[in-house]
């Protein structure tokens, strides 16, 4: 009777490295998902502080509690071009103290920013 073989077959290694490899494709892309959408949420911020620190600064300089979008942006204004991230909406009037909230980054998600 000839000897019971004794290990694994190639076959099985192969199962097994395939079935792993698998696994780590499925996580790294979950991974890749959630950095990518981490990485735009943070994009999106840099536009939100420089209105909230324009609109304070119309706030200051007019005594007034309430700023319309016009003016903060433009050749002449405080921001000279308001650039969208991801395909964002932003608000188009800003009151003084008063969160204000950034709707439809990259098509889904919305950001509530407090000044």
């Amino acid at each position: 009777m000839p000897p019971a073989p004794r290990g694994f077959a190639v076959r099985e290694i192969v199962l097994v490295l395939t079935i792993v490899a698998g696994f780590a494709v499925a996580a790294g892309t979950v991974l890749y998902r959630k950095a990518r959408q981490d990485s735009i949420d943070k994009a999106v911020m840099c536009p939100i502080r420089q209105l909230a620190a324009a609109a304070d600064q119309y706030y200051l300089e007019n005594g007034v509690s309430t700023v319309h979008l016009d003016q903060l942006v433009g050749a002449t204004n405080y921001i000279k071009a308001l650039n969208t991230v991801a395909g964002e909406t932003y608000p188009t009037f800003y009151t003084q103290g008063r969160t204000f909230t950034v709707t439809g980054v990259a098509g889904a998600r919305t950001i509530t920013y407090a000044p």
